[in-house]
């Protein structure tokens, strides 16, 4: 993984096809949403198959939780639509059969020469695509687990949401002043107050 690619710095916000052959910037489907960005072999990989899988149930509890979840691999967009469809998933995958990504970021899988993947990886990020967490998947348990996932969902939610713990006194005296400035999804996006503060 290239140097600077590192928990606290900013994940390229790469465009690259859909499923559907539409092109989507990373901070277009993540918007103002923690995401978990999975960057993968691609469908032929059994663990790749076995991970999409376990991130199904994951992913219902993301879309209630206002958190994104997006799988990029190095498959053609039809075989990306072929693998998303295969696994039941609901999330976008997109396609980078010329291997930007790989090539960018330094994660040739160079064990493998024929398919020619990317190692994969798991990517956590804050909104404006702020890197929390990464995880190392070329070994199947490297990667995270569903477990792990809510847990880091958890802490960043608890870091962008300023209305985390609604409990806070002074949450509930804005709320009743009508002052929803504070409150998801009235108020201005992490990513606007983090750019103000700058």
């Amino acid at each position: 993984m290239r140097s600077d690619i590192v928990p606290g710095a900013i994940f390229p916000d790469y465009e690259l096809s859909d499923h559907t052959a539409r092109h989507r910037k990373l901070s277009e489907l993540q918007g103002d949403d923690p995401m978990v960005l999975v960057l993968g072999r691609g469908g032929f990989c059994p663990k790749d198959r076995r991970q999409a899988e376990g991130l199904l149930q994951l992913h219902r509890e993301m879309e209630v939780g206002y958190c994104r979840l997006v799988t990029i691999t190095t498959d053609t967009i039809a075989q990306t639509n072929e693998y998303r469809s295969g696994v039941g998933a609901h999330w976008p995958f997109l396609s980078d059969p010329r291997r930007l990504i790989q090539k960018d970021l330094d994660i040739a899988e160079y064990t493998d020469a024929v398919h020619d993947p990317m190692i994969p990886h798991v990517i956590v990020v804050e909104p404006g695509l702020v890197i929390y967490k990464i995880y190392n998947g070329y070994w199947f348990f490297g990667r995270p687990t569903v477990e792990d996932l809510r847990q880091d969902l958890r802490a960043v939610g608890m870091r962008c949401r300023r209305d985390w713990d609604i409990t806070k006194p002074e949450l509930q005296a804005a709320w009743e002043q009508g002052r929803k400035d504070m409150f998801y999804p009235y108020g201005k996006s992490y990513v606007e107050t983090i750019r103000a503060q700058d």
